[in-house]
């Protein structure tokens, strides 16, 4: 009998990287379309794929014990947005790789939480995974994402390629490639 997985909370000083709970949804749907926070991300902007987004996540940590989990603010219980690891679909460019990404509602920007938790993502993925590096990309002209991304450690960007999972035609196929490995984190 296969046992199950730990499912795996992280938590900062100030931040929880948690399971999905429904009532994220709302909050989580909001976040995705809003323009600002959507600038440089391709997905879809309606509410049936910002929740089927949670639903592959929360199904993802009850499966392995970690994804891209809902990022809350410990002390107010305010939901932030996401932050975690996922291993990409096919045909990303980079396969085998473990990716970092998170997304932080607009009226949260400014605060360091990106990068708090995408840190504390890269300790969990360098710690309990024993992953040997994190990847980690952008649309190329995502000063924002490329800026947390120098934050935690990562180097880049290393090269451009064309994401397969952005529509062809659209500015934002040309993506940037930022890594850490997990000697350079340590």
């Amino acid at each position: 009998m296969r046992s199950l997985p730990t499912m795996h909370r992280l938590e900062t000083d100030r931040l929880a990287l948690r399971q999905w709970k429904e009532t994220d949804r709302d909050p989580w749907a909001a976040l995705c379309t809003d323009s600002e926070v959507m600038e440089f991300l391709s997905s879809p902007r309606d509410r049936a794929t910002s929740d089927a987004a949670i639903d592959k996540w929360r199904d993802r940590i009850n499966e392995q014990g970690w994804s891209f989990w809902a990022l809350e603010l410990k002390t107010t219980g305010a939901f932030l947005g996401m932050a975690g690891l996922q291993i990409p679909a096919e045909p990303h460019p980079y396969l085998p790789c473990i990716e970092i990404g998170w997304r932080v509602a607009r009226a949260h920007w400014g605060h360091g939480y990106a990068s708090e938790a995408a840190t504390n993502a890269l300790r969990f993925a360098f710690e309990q995974l024993r992953a040997p590096e994190v990847i980690a990309s952008t649309a190329q002209h995502n000063w924002r994402s490329s800026a947390v991304m120098r934050r935690i450690g990562m180097s880049g960007p290393e090269v451009t390629f064309i994401h397969p999972g952005v529509p062809e035609g659209s500015p934002l196929r040309v993506h940037v490639l930022y890594r850490i490995s997990s000697k350079a984190f340590h």
